[in-house]
Order: structure tokens, then C-alpha cells, then sequence
């Protein structure tokens, strides 16, 4: 059988790129604008480029951060994706402080400013596992994925943590809580490890229970 899945469109997101990775996996999704079909797929995408503030302002307004959060809270598989990991966690100081999701109990705070440090963080850099998860499948060593973003989640559960990165001090890359993930890169425009992770979350069961803790945060949402 199949598996559905739907790229969530709430105005803001890099959907055709996402899209044209899932078909490179052999799979296809549907791009989905309508929050009342997400229920229909198997696995959720929640994609997200530009500004914290306009992209949580655009999913609340277009219904997708209540229809996706009742979701995850059924336990719906649902990757996000650079901003959309970042929307995933409690709240981000860009411009302000302004709420997300609030499924990670995470904050989005800006890389320091340091001496030969650039921001954003943009370019290939290598991934620290934490633990193995089923979208980590057949991934070896520290292998490169292509970055680009100004902040970075800070998980207060190490048990949510999936991977780190260095960028002048480790950073949190991947988080990860019974059927929710989420990726700073892009796994879109990380060639053969990006196609991997989207293959594997696509293909293997990546926790459809959502533990009590996730389940009474996201209903508070």
C-alpha cells in the first residue's frame, strides 16, 4: 500500500523543492492547502522559510496549526523542516517573542555573535547522531547536510535530541518525540543523506503513539 503524504501549504514554505524530494525517493505528495484533507495522509510534512513571526501568523490564520495539532496529537507522523522545526517548539525570539507550536518543550534563539563566525549559518556541515531513530536508517558516520538559517533550537530534554551540529559550539540539528521530528537542514538540498531521511520517514514507522507529556502539550496548544 501506498503511502499518502501531504506537504502542508500555509503560505510560507519551500513546498515544490520538498515536493521534487519526496518524487526522488519514489514517492509522491500531495501539496495541501485545505487543513480539514490533512487527516486523509499517512505522513505530514511541515516545511517553512523567512521570518518566525509571519510564518506562525500565516499557520494559525490559515488553520493549519490547529488541524496539525490535533494531528500530532492522534499521533499523525509529522516532520518539520527548518522553520518548520522551529515552529515545532515553544516559542523563538527572531523579531520578538512570539509562540509556536509548543509540541518541543524548545526555545529558537539566535546564533552568538563571534569573532570569524558568520550568520546565518549557511553550507555543509556534519551531523553527531545522539541515538538511533527509524529516520536515521542506513546513515553512517557524520555525514554532511546543507544548512541555512540565523537561529537555533535549544532543547531543555536531551531525550528530544536526535542530532547536533558544531557551528562554533554544538547545536541542536534534529529533534525527535514519538511520531514528531524535526530537521534545521535541508534535507531537500542535501543530496543523498537528505534523500535517505525523507526516505526513511516515509517508508518505516516512526512511533504513531504519542507519549501522555506530548499529548497534553499539544491539546494545550
Amino acid at each position: 500500500m501506498t503511502t499518502r503524504v501531504a506537504i502542508a501549504d500555509y503560505g510560507i514554505g519551500n513546498l515544490r523543492s520538498v515536493s521534487n524530494a519526496v518524487a526522488a525517493v519514489g514517492a509522491c505528495a500531495d501539496i495541501v492547502a485545505d487543513p480539514a484533507r490533512l487527516a486523509d495522509y499517512d505522513k505530514l510534512i511541515l516545511p517553512g522559510v523567512g521570518a518566525f513571526a509571519d510564518a506562525a501568523a500565516q499557520l494559525h490564520a490559515s488553520g493549519m496549526a490547529a488541524a496539525l495539532s490535533r494531528l500530532a496529537a492522534a499521533g499523525k507522523p509529522i516532520m518539520g523542516i527548518c522553520l518548520g522545526m522551529q515552529l515545532m517548539c515553544q516559542d523563538s525570539e527572531e523579531g520578538g517573542l512570539h509562540a509556536g507550536l509548543g509540541w518541543f518543550d524548545a526555545h529558537v534563539r539566535r546564533f552568538p555573535d563571534r569573532l570569524g563566525q558568520k550568520v546565518p549559518h549557511i553550507g555543509w556541515n556534519d551531523l553527531r547522531f545522539a541515538r538511533e531513530h527509524p529516520v536515521l536508517q542506513q546513515l553512517q558516520g557524520n555525514p554532511d547536510v546543507y544548512f541555512v538559517h540565523s537561529y537555533r533550537v535549544e532543547a531543555n530534554d536531551a531525550v528530544d535530541v536526535l542530532a547536533w551540529c558544531d557551528y562554533g559550539e554544538p547545536f541542536v540539528a534534529m529533534i525527535a518525540r514519538d511520531n514528531l521530528i524535526g530537521i534545521q537542514f535541508h534535507p531537500e538540498k542535501s543530496q543523498r543523506i537528505g534523500l535517505q531521511i525523507l526516505r526513511n520517514f516515509i517508508e518505516r514507522e516512526v512511533g504513531s503513539i504519542p507519549s501522555a507529556r506530548t499529548v497534553a502539550e499539544v491539546c494545550a496548544c
